[in-house]
Protein backbone atom coordinates (compact mmCIF):
# COMPACT_ATOMS: atom_id res chain seq x y z
CA UNK A 1 0.00 0.00 0.00
CA UNK A 2 1.42 3.47 -0.49
CA UNK A 3 1.26 6.30 1.64
CA UNK A 4 0.94 9.68 0.72
CA UNK A 5 2.28 12.89 2.11
CA UNK A 6 1.81 16.20 1.15
CA UNK A 7 3.08 19.61 1.78
CA UNK A 8 4.18 23.01 0.73
CA UNK A 9 0.43 24.75 1.87
CA UNK A 10 0.89 27.91 3.85
CA UNK A 11 -0.46 31.37 4.34
CA UNK A 12 0.04 33.73 1.16
CA UNK A 13 -1.31 37.31 -0.23
CA UNK A 14 -3.15 37.11 -3.42
CA UNK A 15 -1.53 37.10 -6.33
CA UNK A 16 1.35 35.04 -5.08
CA UNK A 17 2.53 31.51 -5.29
CA UNK A 18 2.63 28.25 -4.19
CA UNK A 19 4.55 25.00 -5.14
CA UNK A 20 2.68 21.82 -2.94
CA UNK A 21 4.64 18.68 -3.35
CA UNK A 22 2.73 15.04 -2.99
CA UNK A 23 5.30 12.29 -2.04
CA UNK A 24 4.76 8.60 -1.79
CA UNK A 25 6.14 6.07 0.56
CA UNK A 26 5.70 2.46 1.12
CA UNK A 27 5.45 1.42 -2.56
CA UNK A 28 6.27 3.26 -5.72
CA UNK A 29 3.37 5.30 -7.55
CA UNK A 30 5.23 5.46 -10.61
CA UNK A 31 3.07 3.51 -12.69
CA UNK A 32 -0.07 5.45 -10.90
CA UNK A 33 -1.84 8.29 -12.00
CA UNK A 34 -1.94 11.11 -9.36
CA UNK A 35 -4.45 13.50 -8.72
CA UNK A 36 -4.82 16.93 -6.38
CA UNK A 37 -7.75 17.56 -4.97
CA UNK A 38 -9.46 20.38 -2.50
CA UNK A 39 -12.02 20.96 -0.02
CA UNK A 40 -13.27 23.45 2.32
CA UNK A 41 -15.32 22.98 5.39
CA UNK A 42 -19.00 21.79 4.07
CA UNK A 43 -18.34 20.89 0.76
CA UNK A 44 -17.14 18.66 -1.55
CA UNK A 45 -13.85 17.54 -2.59
CA UNK A 46 -12.88 19.41 -5.76
CA UNK A 47 -10.59 17.94 -8.64
CA UNK A 48 -7.74 20.82 -9.20
CA UNK A 49 -5.62 18.62 -11.48
CA UNK A 50 -4.01 15.15 -12.55
CA UNK A 51 -0.91 13.42 -14.14
CA UNK A 52 -0.69 10.13 -16.07
CA UNK A 53 2.24 8.19 -15.00
CA UNK A 54 4.68 9.16 -17.27
CA UNK A 55 3.69 12.73 -17.35
CA UNK A 56 2.67 12.77 -20.73
CA UNK A 57 -0.72 13.64 -20.41
CA UNK A 58 -2.67 16.15 -17.44
CA UNK A 59 -5.87 17.45 -16.30
CA UNK A 60 -6.83 20.65 -14.72
CA UNK A 61 -10.08 21.76 -13.07
CA UNK A 62 -11.78 24.83 -14.89
CA UNK A 63 -11.19 27.00 -11.38
CA UNK A 64 -7.42 26.52 -11.76
CA UNK A 65 -6.79 26.07 -15.82
CA UNK A 66 -3.74 28.69 -16.69
CA UNK A 67 -2.77 29.10 -13.20
CA UNK A 68 -1.76 26.02 -11.79
CA UNK A 69 1.03 23.13 -13.34
CA UNK A 70 1.08 19.44 -12.19
CA UNK A 71 4.15 17.98 -12.87
CA UNK A 72 5.83 14.56 -11.19
CA UNK A 73 9.78 13.08 -10.52
CA UNK A 74 9.41 10.13 -10.50
CA UNK A 75 12.40 9.11 -9.55
CA UNK A 76 12.08 10.91 -6.47
CA UNK A 77 8.57 9.42 -5.94
CA UNK A 78 7.07 12.80 -5.65
CA UNK A 79 4.28 14.93 -7.71
CA UNK A 80 4.01 18.60 -7.64
CA UNK A 81 1.61 20.96 -8.19
CA UNK A 82 2.68 24.52 -8.93
CA UNK A 83 0.03 27.01 -8.06
CA UNK A 84 0.37 31.07 -9.28
CA UNK A 85 -1.97 33.94 -9.51
CA UNK A 86 -3.50 32.72 -5.84
CA UNK A 87 -7.22 33.83 -5.46
CA UNK A 88 -8.91 34.28 -1.78
CA UNK A 89 -11.02 31.20 -3.35
CA UNK A 90 -8.21 28.96 -3.97
CA UNK A 91 -8.22 28.53 -0.02
CA UNK A 92 -8.79 24.91 1.25
CA UNK A 93 -7.34 21.54 2.02
CA UNK A 94 -5.24 20.10 -0.86
CA UNK A 95 -5.12 16.46 -0.98
CA UNK A 96 -3.49 14.26 -3.22
CA UNK A 97 -4.14 10.73 -4.14
CA UNK A 98 -3.41 7.52 -6.34
CA UNK A 99 -6.13 7.06 -9.42
CA UNK A 100 -8.17 3.81 -9.59
CA UNK A 101 -10.03 4.64 -12.62
CA UNK A 102 -8.09 6.24 -15.91
CA UNK A 103 -10.19 8.68 -17.23
CA UNK A 104 -12.33 9.47 -14.31
CA UNK A 105 -11.60 12.58 -11.84
CA UNK A 106 -14.25 11.98 -9.76
CA UNK A 107 -12.94 11.54 -5.62
CA UNK A 108 -14.55 8.09 -5.93
CA UNK A 109 -12.26 6.57 -8.16
CA UNK A 110 -9.05 7.98 -6.09
CA UNK A 111 -7.25 6.47 -3.67
CA UNK A 112 -4.70 6.46 -1.21
CA UNK A 113 -5.36 9.77 0.30
CA UNK A 114 -2.90 11.99 1.76
CA UNK A 115 -3.98 14.11 4.97
CA UNK A 116 -4.25 17.26 3.42
CA UNK A 117 -2.14 20.26 3.66
CA UNK A 118 -3.80 24.21 4.22
CA UNK A 119 -3.50 26.58 1.80
CA UNK A 120 -4.65 29.99 3.04
CA UNK A 121 -4.55 32.88 0.72
CA UNK A 122 -5.40 36.51 2.03
CA UNK A 123 -6.98 39.08 0.54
Amino acid sequence: QVQLVESGGGLVQAGGSLRLSCAASGRTFSSSLVGWFRQTPGKERDFVAAISWSGGSKWYGDSVKGRCTISRDNAKNTVYLQMNSLKPEDTAVYYCAVGLRFGSISPTDFGSWGQGTQVTVSS
